[in-house]
């Protein structure tokens, strides 16, 4: 097997990275204490208590391959890998100790089809498995199969992912802290459309989280 970075062949205990791409990979050390710039995103948009982001995303490098995998070539277990790596960080973070629940950001029943798996899902499970919580991957919905999102703006973005998601009003979810789970943070339209969903319960807080975040300015 090689490296999903650079694609020299991996050695007796790697795992998808070498360990110089893994030494490489662009974390951003954000927490869910300190004020970030994945908080920042969402001010003045959403209540979040929270939010924060593994690694940084550019439009070439480690990140993007590694994503690219992921969702186009079949290799669900980058969400593992990427699970793993940031549960271990997460469950050793003081900001996180009262969440409840981790949800994944759905796909479209028929987009998910068609891959065969919600590129989210691994990950949000592997975070709920480090975080000793639930897994809840029925409480939203996609009902619109919408077009990608990646060469939109912010506003382009959020009428695209408007209406786009329904939330599950069966669940027993009230008094719950959500930890809402993304791949890719860019504008934030899409977990700010969830999270106006999962709102629409009442008494909930939501903080968010994502693999990769692309970086401002």
């Amino acid at each position: 097997m090689v490296c999903f970075g650079c694609n020299v062949r991996l050695s007796r205990g790697e795992n998808l990275l070498c360990t110089v791409c893994r030494h490489d990979m662009p974390l951003t050390e954000y927490n869910f204490i300190d004020e970030n710039a994945v908080d920042r995103i969402f001010y003045g948009r959403i209540p979040l208590k929270k939010g924060a982001s593994f690694v940084f995303f550019s439009k070439n490098g480690i990140v993007k391959n590694l994503l690219h995998q992921l969702k186009y070539r079949n290799q669900e277990e980058v969400g593992r890998f990427f699970g793993d790596w940031y549960g271990s960080l997460l469950k050793r973070d003081k900001g996180l100790q009262d969440v409840d629940v981790v949800v994944p950001v759905p796909l479209h029943p028929k987009k998910e089809k068609k891959r065969g798996y919600n590129q989210v899902g691994l990950f949000a499970k592997r975070l709920a498995h480090h975080l000793k919580v639930d897994l809840n991957t029925d409480l939203l919905v996609k009902v619109r199969n919408t077009t990608t999102q990646t060469k939109k703006d912010r506003q382009l973005r959020w009428l695209g992912t408007k209406e786009a998601f329904k939330v599950n009003t069966a669940a027993p979810i009230a008094h719950k802290h959500i930890l809402l789970v993304d791949d890719v943070i860019t504008t934030g339209a899409t977990l700010e459309a969830c999270a106006n969903e999962l709102l629409q319960l009442g008494d909930v807080t939501i903080s968010v989280a994502s693999i990769a975040v692309v970086p401002k300015g």
